[in-house]
């Protein structure tokens, strides 16, 4: 999942392509052990994540959800809020790179980088609302992007936009032609390293508290937890229980 790849970045890759790089609960324990060695590593100044395969990721594990009673989807959830407030806590710049799909808990992923190059054809969006159930975790990182307008029409879903769309409403940094992503994002990552570690990392602190909207994703497990016991996605995790 880690290697370093020069210029005092350090590089995370999502690496399960069978499953388009769905995030189950044992990849997001690596990327927090991950992140935890990136913190107490001098020699690293920058963290590059990105996806193997088809694309970035696809999303939470639903099939993982599905096998498990509610409390254990509630404690998984709070996992990858974890993960998110990680990211952001981090003292180091993280940059996605995107290509392919950033789907549901891909999209917030993404987001919750500081930096995030995507393909101009990538496909994002938030599924979640159409399975049954309200997205548990990442709002606050979708709030610092765009608006309330705007997100609350992106967690609705109804249409998916490309990486061009995503750029310009404010969810990715850039958008390139897809061959190009990977290269354009570990340039942006070895730029970003360059820099004074000091000032760098007073940014990540002043920005991980600057607009947060304090446990906004407790709020969203809570609504997730009533929709799960509701119809919709309790079909939808018997249909992928079948």
């Amino acid at each position: 999942m880690s290697s370093k790849i020069g210029g005092g970045v350090r590089e995370l890759v999502l690496d399960r392509p069978r499953v388009r790089n769905a995030l189950d609960l044992e990849t997001t324990e690596r990327l927090l052990g991950a992140l935890d060695e990136v913190a107490s590593d001098p020699g690293t100044a920058a963290v590059l994540l990105r996806g193997e395969g088809p694309g970035f990721c696809a999303g939470s594990d639903v099939k993982e959800m599905a096998r498990v009673d509610l409390e254990t989807r509630l404690r998984i959830a709070e996992c990858k809020a974890a993960l998110m407030r990680r990211l952001a806590c981090l003292e180091r710049p993280v940059v996605a790179a995107v290509h392919g799909f950033a789907l549901g808990g891909g999209f917030m992923l993404a987001i919750g980088c500081d930096v995030v190059i995507s393909a101009s054809d990538a496909v994002w969006r938030l599924p979640e609302v159409e399975l049954g159930f309200f997205p548990p975790w990442g709002l606050e990182a979708l709030l610092m992007r765009v608006s309330v307008a705007r997100a609350r029409r992106l967690v609705w879903g109804e249409t998916a936009l490309t990486g061009a769309e995503a750029a310009r409403l404010g969810l990715a940094d850039e958008a390139v032609a897809g061959e190009a992503t990977l290269a354009r994002a570990r340039e942006v990552a070895r730029r970003l390293a360059s820099l004074p570690a000091g000032p760098v990392r007073a940014t990540k602190r002043f920005f991980a508290q600057h607009g947060a909207v304090e446990g906004l994703d407790a709020i969203a497990r809570e609504m997730y937890r009533v929709n799960c016991e509701e119809g919709v996605a309790e079909a939808t995790f018997r249909r992928l229980r079948a």
